[in-house]
C-alpha cells in the first residue's frame, strides 16, 4: 500500500511538473520564442519543478529520530520504514553509545 501511494505522489509530481512548462511554454510561445528555445525552457523548468516536488515528497515521507542527549548529534534518517522498523530505530537513537571526551 504504502509503494502504491509513493508510485502515485511521484506520477503527481511528473505530471504538475509538465503542467507548470507546459503553461510556461504556451506563455513564451506568444513572444515569438524559436521552437528549440522554447523546448530548452520546457524542459530545464520540467527538470527543476520535478527535481523541486521529489525533495520536498521525498522531506516529507522522511523521519529522523536524534539522540536526546545534550549535545549528541547522532542521527537516523529513515524513508517510507514500517512502524516496527521505525520504533526500533528510535530505541536505537534513544540508546546508542555516546561518545565520551
Amino acid at each position: 500500500m504504502n509503494n502504491t501511494r509513493h508510485r502515485v505522489l511521484t506520477a503527481g509530481a511528473v505530471t504538475v511538473s509538465a503542467a507548470l512548462a507546459i503553461v510556461i511554454g504556451v506563455r513564451l510561445s506568444g513572444y515569438g520564442v524559436p521552437v528549440s528555445l522554447l523546448l530548452a525552457c520546457c524542459l530545464s523548468c520540467v527538470t527543476t519543478f520535478s527535481s523541486l516536488l521529489f525533495r520536498v515528497l521525498s522531506a516529507w515521507s522522511t523521519t529522523t529520530h536524534r539522540c536526546t542527549r545534550p549535545g549528541c548529534d547522532f542521527s537516523v534518517s529513515l524513508t517510507h520504514a514500517a512502524s516496527a522498523e521505525n520504533r526500533r530505530w528510535q530505541e536505537i537513537a534513544a540508546r546508542h553509545p555516546h561518545r565520551t571526551h
